[in-house]
């Protein structure tokens, strides 16, 4: 079973294009949640009525949740199989899709941080390697089956531009393709193997270098999603080229802004500096809450347009608080969040209930 045959995969990934065909995702990664309300954070919609976020996202029209796994990370409680879990019972009585992301490491993994868990650096074999991968991603998704939890999606990897699994401190650059591939089919068979009704998703960061990714990656095995992150700030495509690009890629793969952002203010509610700055507004989109919901509405309008299946919001929840994370106390987040500094909706809460 572990080796099935290519002709079956790409059966039934027709038959999943074909269900999916109409389906438009407007999403949220609300991993930051369970963290935020354990550290005192409350939400609210605009009225200041008190709201439960994940209830909340859903009443107003979000239909997929998306939520992160670490490893074994031993400098946070959170992002575990058992907050991952909390996650997922909560998205599931929301009435949401699901999407799991699968980070591989310990910590955040970015095409700058593909650390391998501490668990597995001791494994220098690659084949010897992908079957600990193969075996984590069944017993993950086996384990959260038993709970009645399987997701409808799963990422293989996050903002994976560079090589995965690789030791501390290693820069992923030339990748080892050989190494690479092997790795990934490995955890997109995974799946596959647990339900191959599950959509695989493959990640990668900006839409500058995805093409050449794709190049690359000639023997992948078959996916079902091409998830794009899309952030102004750190990419040389404008709106309408992003349009362009999901469009040539939508002749091939089923395309996704599984990450994006916009700030809605410059102002900080902490001391902490944010990650959304000057140098990510467009023209015509300024940092304010009107502007960071037309962004959203022009946004979602031209993936729509151009073939591409949903947009993904980052982390709308992660307010500030007086608890810490790893650059400092409070959030690097709360100008791009959708809610205000005192936890009250902002407008841009519309774009998921919007006409594309």
């Amino acid at each position: 079973m572990r080796y099935l045959s290519l002709i079956i995969v790409l059966f039934v990934s027709s038959i999943w294009a074909s269900d999916d065909a109409d389906t438009f995702y407007r999403g949220v990664d609300l991993s930051y949640v369970n963290e935020m309300e354990d550290c005192g954070a409350a939400y609210y919609d605009s009225a200041g009525i008190p709201v439960d976020p994940y209830t909340f996202f859903a009443d107003s029209g979000a239909n997929l949740v998306r939520v992160r796994l670490w490893h074994t990370p031993t400098w946070t409680s959170y992002s575990t199989f058992e907050d991952v879990v909390r996650s997922l019972e909560r998205a599931k009585v929301a009435g949401m899709n699901t999407l799991l992301d699968f980070h591989y490491s310990d910590t955040w993994a970015d095409p700058n941080h593909q650390t391998i868990p501490a668990a597995w650096q001791a494994i220098t074999d690659t084949d010897e390697l992908a079957d600990v991968l193969y075996e984590y991603t069944v017993t993950t998704l086996t384990d959260l089956d038993t709970l009645g939890l399987l997701p409808d999606m799963v990422q293989v990897g996050n903002e994976i531009n560079t090589e995965i699994l690789r030791p501390p401190d290693t820069p992923g650059y030339p990748i080892d393709w050989e190494r690479n591939i092997v790795l990934l089919n490995h955890a997109i068979q995974a799946v596959r193997d647990v339900d191959p009704q599950i959509q695989v998703m493959i990640h990668i960061a900006q839409p500058d270098g995805v093409v050449w990714w794709l190049d690359q990656a000639i023997r992948l095995a078959p996916f079902d999603i091409l998830g794009l992150s899309y952030y102004p700030a750190w990419s040389d495509y404008d709106l309408p080229r992003l349009g362009e690009l999901i469009q040539t890629l939508s002749a091939d793969y089923r395309v996704m802004i599984v990450e994006t952002a916009y700030p809605w203010t410059l102002d900080y509610a902490d001391n902490l500096p944010n990650l959304l700055w000057r140098d990510s507004l467009l023209p015509d989109y300024p940092a304010t809450p009107q502007g960071q919901y037309h962004y959203l509405l022009d946004l979602t309008r031209i993936v729509s347009e151009s073939g591409g299946v949903g947009v993904v919001y980052w982390e709308p929840a992660w307010v500030s608080t007086t608890c810490g994370t790893p650059w400092g106390t409070g959030s690097a987040w709360e100008n791009a969040t959708l809610f205000d500094f005192d936890g009250h909706a902002l407008p841009a809460i519309g774009f998921f209930s919007a006409d594309d």
